[in-house]
């Protein structure tokens, strides 16, 4: 799947994504939910050049990321497959970031973990993705963050199947806490 992530154009990145908002759009329950998923997915449907939209279907029914269905009008429904909603994931993933609180509520996110060696894949692309996401190591399996951010620990640790290993905890102080208010700017 990695080679087949890194050979898509970013129109075929953003009609998976699309795909996949109808997909979240059709599981949620609240309304206030509905339109910040619709909201999204019309800007991003209206960045989309149409001849370049045409290509990029073509490809990813090529790479069977989407698949076809035809309706009983005639007209056809690109449907996102298993390895589609996959491949959309990791596009989300890679681009997911913990956004700075207006004002800072004086309490740290800890996330701790020890995932056995067995599934060493999912334990190194946890730390990558905390990494990413701006967390400062704090030891070799102990990250921490000053703003919220449990629902992108726990899509990433759902994503990445380390739910049984990984902790998360709300601390109001650490030691060697002047370190981490230099790290994230908050002095």
């Amino acid at each position: 799947m990695d080679k087949k992530i890194k050979r898509l154009s970013s129109t075929s990145q953003k009609v998976l994504l699309l795909l996949t908002a109808g997909i979240a759009l059709g599981l949620s329950r609240s309304p206030k939910g509905y339109f910040k998923i619709l909201g999204t997915a019309v800007k991003d449907w209206q960045e989309i050049n149409r001849q370049e939209l045409y290509r990029a279907i073509r490809r990813l029914y090529k790479t069977k990321l989407i698949s076809m269905r035809e309706n009983k009008d005639g007209s056809e429904t690109a449907v996102i497959t298993r390895e589609g909603r996959e491949t959309a994931l990791t596009f989300k993933i890679e681009k997911m970031s913990i956004r700075r609180m207006k004002r800072w509520d004086h309490k740290w996110r800890v996330v701790l973990f020890d995932v056995p060696e067995r599934f060493r894949k999912g334990r190194d692309a946890l730390r990558t993705s905390l990494k990413r996401m701006g967390f400062c190591e704090y030891q070799k399996s102990v990250f921490v963050h000053p703003f919220e951010c449990q629902n992108e620990v726990d899509f990433v640790i759902e994503y990445f199947q380390v739910r049984p290993w990984v902790r998360f905890l709300i601390a109001e102080s650490l030691d060697n806490e002047l370190r981490l208010k230099k790290h994230f700017s908050l002095i």
